[in-house]
């Protein structure tokens, strides 16, 4: 098991949640956007990190496999960063991964 930092929570990307600038989605379609940014990255040995989101659907690739996860308002909202969260971990987990979050800083546990 490797852990990857993929990097810290910006507060730029506050600015783009509903409360500050609605993007109509109800769940913070704009700050998913900027959030999953970072996880654009390549490991030591070659395999590549990339997340991509269309509509309420995250897609997490880490090397040959791929994770998806689904932003779910009803079942983890309103709160839109706990919405991500969610979707990530579950993304990460269908792809053999785990997603943690700790005091801001983002990190993947892969094999």
């Amino acid at each position: 098991m490797v852990r990857v930092e993929l990097g810290r929570e910006s507060p730029e990307w506050d600015k783009l949640l509903p409360e500050a600038k609605d993007d109509g989605s109800g769940i913070g379609i704009n700050y998913a956007d900027a959030y999953i940014k970072i996880f654009k990255t390549t490991l030591e040995d070659g395999r590549k990190i990339l997340c991509k989101r269309r509509g309420l659907k995250l897609t997490l690739t880490v090397g040959e496999r791929t994770g998806e996860g689904l932003m779910r308002r009803l079942e983890h909202g309103p709160d839109v960063k706990n919405i991500l969260c969610e979707a990530l971990k579950e993304a990460a987990r269908n792809a053999g991964a785990e997603f943690e979050t700790d005091d801001g800083a983002l990190s993947l546990v892969v094999d």
